[in-house]
């Protein structure tokens, strides 16, 4: 996700895993970047490419809406050594990416699709890099992809798809349909399909295993304010206890350790104005009094977190308000597309200035 899986989130859910089952299974995706701005190497773009010396396997993901580009930046992370895994995310709805053809617009153009997973694929020729690709169920209700998309990503040779249970239209408002996850496993037999959309907890992502058929899942929402949920979700896999959910001192001494590791990646006054929007994922449910929040919501230095964080109430145990939704949920909405976008599905022209940095969905 961009604008949260950056190096020192990546870096303290590993830790987290670590710590409390001993192990690290996840596969922690880099947030997003722009296969245009990586290819051009802008520095920013570079910056987010970032993974940390005993981080594998480096899982990078790109937005992309040309073959051309696709396989200069692929080749480019190829050659150069920057990953061991390439996702391609295909599941933004946001209106100023869709409104262009970008984002949860592109799979409805299916040779355009199909023509940048196999420009992906053949980046990587020569080396063990696996591509994945990572969508929703279509534009709408009327214009569902999903499985067509799945077939073509499959033939293309992508090495799994994950589904993001939601059309672009319902954005991440109401329920994900986890039916249609199971109708792409039904659909895509030869590659592992992996499910994604309302795993909050570790009982969700057996839930949806069990309903479904699929392969893994992929988390979103679910993990903001909540980086020990992977070792969590380790251990609902393999059938070992579940750890015991954090206190609230607990938890303020993993924010402490997600401002540290923000402030040496970012420095300290960008690592701290990023530190703000986690901390009320983080304190979600807990009664932690309207003033510290304020101030929390405000803080500027690693002392003022220390010193905030001292004033909470570090024996309160994890609260059943704590769990369920986090992050964006809002309300769907027609999706914003090009004119004349649903005329032709084998139209491959490649949309012109979609190639913007967003939000991955």
């Amino acid at each position: 996700m961009a604008g949260v899986t950056n190096v020192a989130f990546r870096t303290l859910c590993r830790e987290l895993e670590q710590q409390r089952v001993g192990t690290v299974s996840g596969l922690y995706v880099c947030e997003m970047v722009t296969a245009r701005a990586l290819v051009e190497r802008h520095p920013v773009t570079m910056h987010m490419t970032t993974f940390s010396a005993d981080e594998t396997p480096r899982s990078l993901q790109l937005y992309t809406v040309d073959p051309a580009t696709t396989y200069a930046a692929v080749k480019m992370i190829a050659d150069e050594n920057l990953a061991d895994h390439v996702d391609m995310n295909f599941g933004c709805p946001v209106p100023k990416v869709t409104r262009r053809g970008g984002g949860a617009a592109l799979p409805y153009k299916r040779q355009l699709f199909g023509q940048i997973v196999a420009a992906a694929v053949r980046g990587t020729e020569g080396t063990d890099i696996p591509v994945t690709v990572k969508y929703r169920i279509g534009i709408d209700d009327e214009h569902h992809t999903h499985l067509e998309a799945g077939k073509i990503a499959e033939s293309e040779g992508a090495a799994a798809v994950a589904l993001h249970a939601r059309t672009a239209a319902q954005r991440y408002s109401g329920t994900a349909d986890w039916e249609q996850i199971a109708r792409l496993k039904q659909h895509v037999r030869t590659i592992p399909v992996l499910g994604n959309g309302d795993i909050f907890e570790a009982n969700d992502a057996l839930a949806m295993m069990a309903m479904t058929g699929c392969d893994g899942v992929v988390i979103g929402r679910g993990c903001l304010g909540r980086p020990w949920l992977f070792a969590e979700l380790s251990a609902a896999f393999t059938g070992s206890a579940a750890p015991t959910p954090p206190t609230l001192g607990e938890v303020a001494n993993i924010i402490r350790r997600h401002g540290e590791l923000l402030s040496a990646h970012f420095g300290e006054d960008k690592g701290m104005r990023d530190m703000r929007k986690h901390i009320a994922w983080y304190l979600h449910g807990f009664p932690a009094g309207s003033d510290v929040r304020r101030a929390l919501a405000l803080v500027k230095t690693l002392d003022e977190l220390d010193r905030l964080l001292d004033k909470l109430d570090g024996d309160i145990p994890f609260p059943s308000a704590a769990s369920g939704p986090r992050g964006r949920q809002g309300s769907p909405a027609r999706v914003a597309l090009p004119e004349g976008w649903l005329a032709d599905r084998d139209d491959c022209t490649v949309p012109a200035g979609a190639d913007v940095m967003h939000s991955g969905g």
